[in-house]
């Protein structure tokens, strides 16, 4: 079990860094227009900012810990494989075949 936590919290991690560049990334243009751009300035309430916002970062949080989960679980099940799994170069043309494959 307290593997499985560490693997969360180190998820956890790389989403709320993700999560911050995002807030960043998308609150610089997205306030710059609204002083900036007559429409924006006209159509974008305060909480139509926040949504925006709150948006991509929330999207990039999801992304970044869904890839680090996947990302551990490949080299933690790699790791744990049986020897003549972990074998994983190419045989290429020299590779025995069956007679039925054979031209």
């Amino acid at each position: 079990m307290q593997y499985v936590y560490a693997l969360s919290a180190e998820a956890n991690l790389a989403g709320v860094k993700a999560a911050a560049v995002a807030t960043i990334a998308s609150a610089v243009p997205t306030l710059a227009s609204v002083r900036m751009l007559p429409w924006a300035k006209a159509n974008i309430n305060p909480t139509g900012q926040a949504l925006i916002i709150c948006t991509a970062a929330g999207m990039a949080y999801f992304v970044a810990a869904d890839k680090k989960i996947l990302s551990l679980a490949r080299r933690h099940s790699f790791e744990a494989a049986p020897e003549h799994l972990k074998n994983t170069s190419f045989q290429g043309a020299a590779r025995p075949h069956p007679a039925f494959f054979r031209p």
